[in-house]
């Protein structure tokens, strides 16, 4: 079997949740945490190895919870994304807190990833199709060639906002090929009654077509990336806006070597429907929902015995 990575990204400082490690919040029956479902149908899928990318603070902890039992079932690795971790020549600003976002985030596995992976979120519930689909696609065979071959996970917009505040997405748009053309992060998504709209600042709201794709930050990539983030990583830095906030994107990462014409990306449609803990009203709702999953005979009660 050709050897996939899942890359699970779990050093978000979780800001929004209102306290605590909502990356380690139990939400299942038998205290598994949304990553235990996550972990559980990538290897259903076919991954058979997982790299979790994590704070050197959260370490302990992380293990406790979730690492040292995954350890027994797959071949496991961390990295670790530190703020400090930035390349030579430049320094944090002082006062800055905040990590340095998902294309940081991958390319800490520089080192640990030599195969074909997928990246995803810790706090986000993918479903099973997403991870069958990024999987059989990171498994074919392909010709080398000129672009770099990569995939993604798309959801439809409605199937994935939180019913308590406003989410970021990737909007995407698609060629008649299936391929990404363009992807826009797009702040303060918000649940209308008549779907989805950007809640301005001013409280004005645009709205948006429920049914267009977005990304969830479920790429299918090769270790060619890691060259391609390594240098924009130092060219962000020079050009580094917002001191404070921001942050080096993998989907601005992404639409930059589209508009390039350096990377094809096929988009993967999903018709599962997201959940998360993005903020701590969302926890019951996602409780509820793993409740219904396992009584619909999608999941044991139990996951891993």
């Amino acid at each position: 079997m050709k050897k996939t990575t899942l890359v699970v990204m779990a050093a978000g400082i979780g800001s929004r949740f209102g306290g605590g490690i909502k990356q380690l919040e139990p939400v299942g029956p038998s205290g598994e945490i949304i990553m235990d479902y996550s972990i559980h149908d990538a290897l259903e899928a076919g991954f058979n190895k997982v790299v979790f990318i994590i704070r050197k603070d959260l370490e302990k902890d992380f293990k406790e919870v979730i690492g040292n039992r995954m350890e027994k079932l797959v071949e496991t690795a961390y990295a670790f994304q530190e703020i400090e971790n930035v390349p030579d020549g430049f320094t944090v600003p002082e006062g800055r807190t905040k990590p340095w976002g998902t294309g940081q985030a991958i390319l800490c596995c520089k080192d640990l990833v030599k195969e074909p992976f997928a990246v995803i979120n810790a706090d986000d519930y993918y479903g099973k199709e997403a991870f069958v689909k990024v999987h059989d696609y990171l498994a074919e065979d392909r010709k080398a060639g000129s672009h770099m071959d990569f995939c993604m996970a798309g959801f439809l917009l409605g199937n994935t906002l939180s019913d308590f505040g406003g989410v970021t997405r990737g909007i995407c748009s698609v060629d008649e090929k299936g391929h990404l053309t363009k992807v826009t992060e797009t702040k303060n998504i918000i649940k209308t009654v008549d779907g989805a709209a950007v809640e301005k600042e001013d409280k004005t709201l645009v709205p948006l077509d429920q049914n267009c794709p977005v990304s969830m930050n479920m790429w299918g990539l090769t270790p060619e990336i890691f060259a391609v983030l390594e240098e924009g990583f130092a060219e962000f830095l020079s050009k580094l806006a917002d001191p404070m906030k921001g942050e080096y994107l993998i989907p601005t990462i992404i639409d930059q070597l589209i508009r390039e014409d350096k990377a094809d990306v096929t988009v993967l449609e999903s018709r599962d429907k997201w959940f998360g803990v993005t903020y701590k009203e969302d926890k019951p709702a996602v409780v509820k929902s793993f409740l219904e999953l396992i009584q619909a005979g999608v999941y044991k009660e139990k996951l891993f015995n």
